[in-house]
Order: C-alpha cells, then structure tokens, then sequence
C-alpha cells in the first residue's frame, strides 16, 4: 500500500466531512465465506479489500468497522442463550424416572391371602387369580408403552437439535473467521501507519506552511488510538466466538448423550424389562398354582381327618347302642321296688281304712245308744 501524504491526508479529510454532511456511512465490505486461520489468496486479498476502504479520518467510518460481523456475533450468543433456555433438559430424565417408578410399583404377585373355604370353587378362585394378573401386566405394558412412545419422540427432537447445532457451529466459525479477517487487517493498517504514514506525515507538516497541517496529523493519531481500541473490541468479540463453539459443542454432545440414553433405553432396557415382567408373570402364576394345590391337600386331609374322626365316634356309639338291651335291669329293679312300695302302701291304707271304719262303726252304735236312752227317758216322764 503507498504510502499517505500530507494531500492525501487532507483529501481523505474532505471525504470524510462530505460524507458526515450526507449522513451517509463509508462502504465496507459484507463479510465473506473465509478458508482456514492461515491466510489464503483469496483471504489476502479480503483484508487488503478492507484496509483500502478504510478512511480512518472519518470518524463514523471507524465506529462501523467490523460491526456487522461483531453484531452477528452478539445476536448468535442470544440465540445459543434462548435456545438453551428452551430447552427442558430434564424432560428425558423425567420419563426414564416415571418408567422405573412404573415397574417398581407394579404388583404381579397375585392377589391378597384369605381363607381356603372362602374362595370355593378352586377352579374360581384359579380363574380370577389370573385375571387380575393379567390386567395388572397389561396395565404395566400400556404405561410402558406410553412412556416408550414419548421417549422416541424426545429421541426424534434431539437428533434435530444436533442437527441445528452443528449449523450453529459452522455459522459461527464463519463469524469468527470473518472478524479475524477485520482484526488482521485493522492490526496491519494501524502498524503500517505508525511504523511509516504518520512520521512522513509529521515530517510534511513540518514543512508545510499550511497552519492547519498539523492539527491534521494529530487529528490522525488520535483517529489511529480509538481505531486500535476498535480492534481490542473486536478481538473481545472474537473470544467470544472462541467461547461460544465448545459451548455449542458441549450441548450438542449432552443431547447425543441423552439420545444414546434414550436409545438404550428403548432397545435394550425396556425389551429386557418387558421379558422379564412376562416372566415374572408366569413365575407368580406358577406360585399361585402352588399355593391353591397345597390348599387342596391341607383341606383334603383336613377332610378326611374329621370324616374319620366323626366315623370312628359313630360306630363306637353305634355298637354301644346295638349291644344295649331294651330295658336296663336297674330300670326293672327299680321298676319293682316301686311297685312293691305301691302294693305295699295300698294295703297299709286299706288296713287303715278298716280299722278307722271299724271305729266309726262303734262309734255310730255308741251314738245311737245314747240317743235310744235320751228318747227312752223322755218316754218315762211323759207317762
């Protein structure tokens, strides 16, 4: 690049005043697709293409140097922000949770213990065993199905988002390739003019009878200084695209993760778990028919126990009745002895009897002798 003069200085001046009145902002180049760190043809030309256009006496012009990039930048970070925001990350922890709480709760041991005679008929009792069984496992596999359902639709969502991020990445590699072009090309054009534009600018106004020439150079310098404090704040802009790329990098790696999770889950985990459930299922079926056939022999010996019990009682009471006769000889004795009082007691009462009627009779003969002596004398007196 040639070398500035004290004219060139002065004309850039005038353009840059033009351009003010105008309200118009110097032409900058839109960033370009870029190559690797180390500089090609095409990126050489680039940043000479930028280091041409830049009027550093135009104030405005040095404010807007690299700002579409550094803008592009900034909205980039909010959109990583918001997107990791959005993002509920827990959701897939939620479901894989829900799943084990689901088969922990599940109850495949059949029903609750009561009394054998309770629950006859046996083959009822068999019947309605395996019944609950099976609706309780096929209440478990609806659930686990549901879950199985909304994990692959979570597993679906993050293959998206991996996809997105590696947009995200590339777009902002190109962000921070293009920002670098400007800080390479802003950092040479401040060390071109320091190290040979400004002392020949100096060494012109010093010649120059122009008053104002001076000022000119200084107002340069001063330009050069809030330049370089520009490309300070694009090269913070840049670390933050350094910043931002494993930041996509370790999202993206945490949903691959999640789907690899996800992906266990579904292939391997919930088939095992659903093997097993089956298996389980058959295990307690086999349980509860062993349960009822040890029921069935306890009630059968019990059955037969109290049939023989109640058998041996029978007979024995049966051969103690047949061999007893009609009427006992105690009944006939005592049968006997109380006839015996009665005979006995009866002629005692009749001898009683006689003996009392033997004395009424003596006693009405007393009574009528007296009498017939009261009349006889009655008689006697008369006369």
């Amino acid at each position: 690049m040639a070398n500035l003069s004290l004219d060139d200085l002065m004309k850039s001046k005038r353009l840059a005043e033009a351009s003010e009145a105008s309200a118009g902002v110097p032409s900058v180049p839109e960033p370009q697709e870029t190559g690797n760190m180390v500089l090609t043809d095409e990126e050489r030309k680039r940043v000479d293409s930028i280091k041409e256009n830049l009027n550093l006496m135009d104030g405005q012009a040095c404010l807007q140097f690299g700002t579409p990039a550094q803008r592009n930048i900034s909205d980039f970070a909010d959109s990583i922000l918001n997107t990791v925001r959005s993002k509920d990350s827990g959701y897939v922890g939620e479901l894989l949770q829900q799943l084990i709480a689901d088969i922990k709760d599940a109850d495949l041991s059949g029903t609750e213990d009561s009394g054998f005679l309770e629950k006859i008929p046996i083959l009822g009792r068999v019947k309605n065993n395996l019944e609950r069984l099976k609706a309780r496992y096929e209440k478990l596999e609806v659930q686990i199905g549901q879950i199985e359902g909304k994990l692959d639709q979570a597993k679906m969502e993050m293959l998206k988002d991996i996809g997105m991020f590696d947009m995200m990445y590339e777009k902002n590699l190109e962000y921070f390739r293009e920002l670098n072009l400007y800080i390479i090309a802003g950092e040479e054009r401040i060390a071109e003019l320091r190290r040979e534009d400004i002392p020949g600018l100096r060494s012109q106004a010093a010649a120059s009878s122009d008053p104002m020439a001076a000022q000119l150079v200084h107002d340069l310098e001063e330009n050069v200084n809030r330049f370089e404090k520009k490309v300070h704040d694009l090269k913070l802009s840049r670390t933050i695209a350094v910043q931002t790329a494993p930041q996509i990098r370790l999202i993206q790696n945490n949903d691959k993760l999640l789907v690899d999770k996800i992906q266990t889950a579904v292939l391997n985990t919930i088939p095992i778990w659903k093997s097993q459930i089956v298996i389980a299922l058959g295990l307690s079926r086999q349980q509860k028919v062993l349960d009822l056939n040890r029921e069935i022999s306890r009630t059968t010996n019990e059955l037969l126990r109290r049939n023989s019990e109640l058998l041996k009682t029978n007979t024995i009471e049966t051969a103690k009745e047949t061999e007893r006769s009609v009427v006992d000889v105690e009944t006939l004795k005592k049968t006997n002895e109380d006839l015996i009082f009665a005979i006995e007691e009866t002629i005692s009462i009749q001898e009683e009897g006689r003996a009392k009627r033997q004395e009424a009779e003596r006693e009405i003969g007393r009574l009528e002798e007296e009498l017939k002596n009261v009349l006889q004398g009655i008689k006697k007196e008369a006369k």
